[in-house]
């Protein structure tokens, strides 16, 4: 776990450090357009309706400017942590795997903190214990972190620091290899599966994955159903900086989680829709070839 920089609030999951999220008004719009295929009576065919979704992307200005605006991460109606309004800095993480692949459960309370003090006792940075917090989710170990004065800690020298362990009756992520953005992303073990149980998850485990802070840029996040699964997707900016007076790369991009309505197995699938090129102009973001 790397140490806390400053006295913002941060959530941590090694070996990143997350600010809080920003948010704003949504962007994306989707819509319904009704088409109706009607033939003639004399056919003797039945009229037919059908009904075809279609997805209408922001303008590339609107997306640019949460792409330059350091303050933006996620929408307004974005999953928002327990431990956000913690007035001080302070790091959330998870406990893991020897690998450090992914995230340990058990329903078990005395196992999950064993694990938890055998964690601490093997970080950089240590702390006495405070005490303990559990949901429906996760077991959470709480912590008085204590840090050097070589860190950078502006405000404080010590710092909360809050441990999760899953509960397997929530989420088992075993075998999961949290550095790929494709593949199995764990199972969850709800009685009731719902569109609300994977935007829950997503949502949640955005804050923990392993892309930069600047990175984690979120136009909007929504939920679709099918036949087989419940699934939601995180419509993502990245920016590639190139340099000064060079144009930013622009990749607009889904990151689709699905659950299995019969056995809650989630997958996850990064899908590049398309890309371009942008720069700040006396601090207006501006779609390069325009």
């Amino acid at each position: 776990m790397q140490p806390l920089q400053g006295a913002t609030n941060t959530m941590s999951d090694a070996p990143f450090e997350l600010k809080d999220i920003k948010t704003t008004h949504i962007f994306l719009v989707l819509f319904l357009l009704g088409i109706s295929a009607c033939r003639s009576a004399g056919s003797g065919e039945e009229a037919s309706n059908k009904t075809v979704q279609v997805r209408v992307f922001p303008p590339a200005e609107e997306i640019l400017v949460k792409v330059y605006d350091t303050l933006y991460q996620t929408p307004d109606y974005f999953f928002v942590d327990e431990r956000a309004d913690t007035p001080r800095s302070y790091v959330v993480y998870h406990v893991k795997d020897v690998s450090m692949s992914y995230e340990l459960c058990t329903n078990d309370y005395y196992q999950a903190l064993e694990w938890e003090t055998a964690d601490h006792d093997s970080r950089e940075v240590n702390g006495y214990y405070v005490g303990s917090y559990e949901n429906d989710r996760y077991f959470e170990f709480i912590r008085e972190l204590s840090y050097s004065s070589s860190v950078g800690n502006i405000s404080d020298p010590t710092s909360p620091g809050f441990a999760r362990v899953f509960k397997c009756s929530y989420l088992n992520r075993d075998g999961v290899d949290r550095n790929i953005r494709n593949g199995y992303a764990g199972t969850l073990n709800l009685k009731a599966l719902s569109k609300e149980a994977i935007r829950t998850f997503t949502e949640y485990m955005w804050q923990f994955t392993f892309f930069w802070p600047v990175e984690k840029t979120v136009l909007e996040s929504f939920s679709t159903e099918t036949e087989t699964a419940f699934q939601h997707t995180l419509f993502l900016v990245f920016a590639t900086k190139q340099g000064p007076g060079q144009c930013d790369l622009i990749d607009v991009v889904d990151w689709v989680f699905s659950v299995n309505k019969n056995n809650g197995q989630i997958t996850k699938e990064f899908k590049h829709l398309y890309d371009m090129q942008a720069q700040l102009v006396n601090g207006v973001p501006k779609k390069c070839g325009d």
